[in-house]
């Protein structure tokens, strides 16, 4: 029905289980159990209801075409070309969407983003692109919500930000690793040409349903002053915490609410991502399948570079995707890049090519 693209019957079989689980005595007693029934079944609906709209506007075409053929009107002709360009784009999204089947994808994410080595010049760097996610995040509609920034002289040296919608972990996930800026830098008197790095990290936000375990005695709490602007904004209680898991060494902090309970339980769901992540990748490094140590933020490492001189481009280096507007992909032009990185992944693509960057400079 679907053409291979997933297995639609055992979906339907899914939603009509769970739909009788919902009429059953007493369902909503335990209403914390329940919600998490009515949300599976509108995971599930979200994956076959749009498939199904699909192929009733392919009739629809179908439809046009035929009267289009017999009528040899030109509007008439004009109206199938129309209906066919945006049936194109809905399914292209919707083949994307389909990419995103993983356990957490259609989980909210942590974006934390550190800066290399390279004072000012990375920081400014840095600064730019949590910029970029940000305007991303905006053209989807998504929700932000800075929760830990470490301010620097140009820009900054760390931030985390979470960002809140459907699939955003999905479309955010091939977005970690080493992103390099080329630039002529405006820190520079001399107007030299400077390369800069950045670190990019993307965890899922752990809804119920996983679990993952935290014991008391691997873990470090420190309580701070979180930042403020002065004045009326100083914090006077040390409102901030950092968590630091002492097996892994992971280490997280958050500082966004003015209450250090709120900041610990942020600080906690952040803790768990990053576990969750880190654990996944140890399991997948085992199995061979996976291959994402994390490397040094430096030459040789990187997955994408942002070239504004001598010419402008911004190449991806696991899949090729490139694009030579480079203010639209700092503006959060960036779901070429995501769709490319999901597309490649599914195919089995081999996706190391920073060997052959320096080809580009």
């Amino acid at each position: 029905m679907f053409g291979g693209v997933f297995d639609s019957a055992s979906i339907e079989k899914a939603i009509k289980d769970k739909e009788k689980i919902t009429e059953t005595p007493n369902f909503w007693d335990d209403h914390e159990k329940a919600e998490k029934v009515m949300s599976s079944i509108r995971k599930l609906k979200s994956k076959i209801e749009p498939w199904k709209k699909i192929i009733a506007e392919v009739d629809d075409l179908l439809a046009m075409y035929d009267l289009a053929s017999e009528s040899k009107n030109e509007e008439d002709e004009k109206e199938v070309v129309s209906m066919f360009n945006d049936l194109s784009v809905s399914f292209e999204k919707l083949n994307i969407l389909n990419l995103l089947s993983g356990e957490v994808d259609q989980n909210d994410a942590f974006l934390t983003i550190h800066a290399g080595a390279g004072g000012t010049e990375a920081c400014d760097w840095a600064l730019m692109l949590s910029r970029m996610y940000l305007r991303w995040a905006e053209r989807h509609n998504y929700k932000t919500e800075v929760l830990d920034e470490l301010e620097a002289e140009g820009g900054i040296k760390s931030i985390t930000i979470q960002i809140s919608g459907e699939f955003v972990y999905g479309y955010l996930k091939g977005e970690g690793g080493i992103h390099r800026l080329v630039r002529i830098s405006p820190f520079d008197a001399n107007a030299r040409r400077h390369t800069s790095f950045a670190s990019v990290y993307v965890y899922p936000v752990l809804d119920d349903t996983i679990e993952v375990d935290v014991k008391p005695e691997d873990l470090r709490v420190d309580t701070y002053r979180a930042g403020g602007k002065g004045g009326q904004h100083v914090n006077k209680t040390d409102s901030a915490v950092r968590f630091t898991h002492i097996p892994t060494g992971i280490v997280v902090a958050c500082q966004s609410e003015r209450s250090q309970i709120m900041n610990r339980q942020t600080c906690m769901n952040m803790l768990k991502a990053r576990l969750y992540e880190y654990y996944r990748e140890q399991k997948e490094k085992e199995n061979s399948k996976f291959a994402a140590e994390k490397k040094g933020i430096s030459f040789g490492s990187q997955i994408r570079s942002y070239v504004f001189c001598p010419y402008t481009l911004v190449k991806d280096l696991r899949t090729k995707f490139s694009v030579g507007n480079i203010q639209s992909v700092m503006d959060g032009d960036l779901d070429g890049f995501m769709n490319a990185y999901l597309l490649a992944k599914m195919k089995g693509l081999p996706m190391d090519g920073t060997a052959d960057d320096e080809a580009d400079l």
